[in-house]
This record gives C-alpha cells, structure tokens and sequence, in this order.
C-alpha cells in the first residue's frame, strides 16, 4: 500500500480505512460522530451489526503500535459515544453492537491491521 499524505494524517487515515473496510463489504452510516465524552471514527454496519471502529495510525512503533494506543481509557470514551450514538439514533438500538480498531502503520507503504471486536466495553 502507498504511504498517507503529508498533513492531516488523521482525516487520510481514516479516508484509508473506510475504503478498506468497505471493499470488505461494511456500509458507513456516520464519520466522526462526535459527544461531549467522546468521538467514533467510523459508524458501520456489516450485515445486521452496527460496527463503532476506531483508527489508529502509527508511523513507527517507538511508543507502542497503532494497537496499542487504544488504551482502557479511550475505549471508555468510544464507549460512552456509542451510547450517545444509539440514544440519538433509535433504529440501530436493536441491533447487535461491535467495536473494531484498525491500526494503520508505516512511513512508506502502510499496513492495515482490522482488528475485530477488539475491546468489549463494561457496563
């Protein structure tokens, strides 16, 4: 794969992993959908269920890999996101819930990781 554009590496690498996941069949329904508590990258849906994806993006892995910066505490935040997601959107409260993470990385060719189900929140 090519390397993301110099800039807002955050907007491309989210650009990067939506087209990735769409070609592997996933609809987007909602782009950074954004609460007081928190943010979702990327708001799903593959088959019946409703996926909330967090993208990371990582040029090296000095300071831990894209993976792994997806600490407890901002999964809390994805969380308390997708809640306000539901409650704000009623149709999709039915529907059975997923959290992915997809970790892009590299300085020159990148590679996308698609981690699914990646964390279940508490509560």
């Amino acid at each position: 794969m090519s390397s993301l554009p110099p800039g807002n590496r955050g907007a491309a690498s989210e650009d990067r992993a939506r087209y990735y996941l769409e070609t592997q069949g996933l609809k987007t329904l909602n782009r950074n959908f954004r609460t007081r508590r928190g943010e979702i990258d990327l708001v799903m849906l593959d088959s019946d269920t409703l996926v909330f994806v967090e993208v990371r993006y990582r040029k090296g892995d000095r300071y831990g890999s894209a993976a792994e910066s997806v600490t407890y505490t901002k999964q809390q935040r994805i969380n308390s996101a997708a809640k306000q997601f539901l409650l704000s959107r009623k149709q999709w409260c039915r529907h059975p819930c997923r959290f992915d993470v997809v970790a892009i990385s590299g300085a020159g060719p990148v590679q996308i990781d698609w981690i699914k189900d990646a964390f279940r929140p508490e509560g």
